[in-house]
């Protein structure tokens, strides 16, 4: 879909018989979120990626969560990811590159993005606990893997320390979504140009 009326906006709709999942972005917004995936730590996560990275979200999910969250977490990733590597278009004028140390109390987590059409995920965090609520913690890892590999982007994130396991998974979306929202954003001195030596970022 890419641009819309000089705008970068997609949206994607994708049925499994798992999950069906509708998501809509707007990598120009205010960090707007219209966020309902069934499951409420998943909810609140979203909503702090969206309102950090900017990036206006409507997303709604239908998974088998009598199984378990799994599908709806990971298909709610490929369906993010999907959207804003559409919205991207060729990527011309982002600025590409961005990292960040982000704090919350004992809590510190650094992430680092290249929006570089080229998928890899690494992540180094470890949760006290296994849940935060009824929410599994190992299903951050499997979000932000789905997102990464989906959207095309190269994604470091490293818990450096913390006690409490949700603020653990806080600062992984927040630090994330001010990467992510750092990187995609226009630079006004090469907004014509692909950032890549190459001329082109797939």
């Amino acid at each position: 879909m890419g641009e819309t009326a000089g705008r970068r906006d997609a949206s994607v709709e994708r049925a499994t018989k798992e999950t069906k999942v509708r998501v809509r972005v707007d990598l120009d917004g205010t960090g707007r979120a219209d966020v309902q995936t069934g499951v409420g730590f998943f909810d609140h996560m979203l909503d702090q990626l969206a309102r950090h990275s900017l990036i206006d979200m409507v997303i709604a999910t239908d998974g088998d969560l009598h199984v378990d969250d799994h599908h709806t977490v990971e298909d709610t990733g490929i369906a993010i990811g999907q959207a804003i590597r559409q919205a991207l278009g060729d990527r011309r004028g982002i600025r590409r590159y961005a990292s960040l140390d982000l704090a919350m109390d004992e809590c510190l987590t650094r992430a680092a993005v290249d929006v570089s059409g080229r998928p890899f995920l690494v992540f180094k965090a470890e949760f006290p606990r296994e849940k935060i609520g009824t929410f599994d913690t190992e299903l951050v890892r499997e979000f932000f893997q789905a997102l990464a590999q989906n959207a095309g982007i190269t994604l470091h994130i490293q818990n450096l320390y913390g006690a409490n396991a949700h603020h653990i998974a806080e600062t992984c979306f927040k630090a994330v979504a001010r990467v992510l929202g750092d990187a995609i954003a226009i630079d006004p001195r090469q907004a014509d140009l692909v950032p890549s030596t190459k001329g082109i970022l797939a």
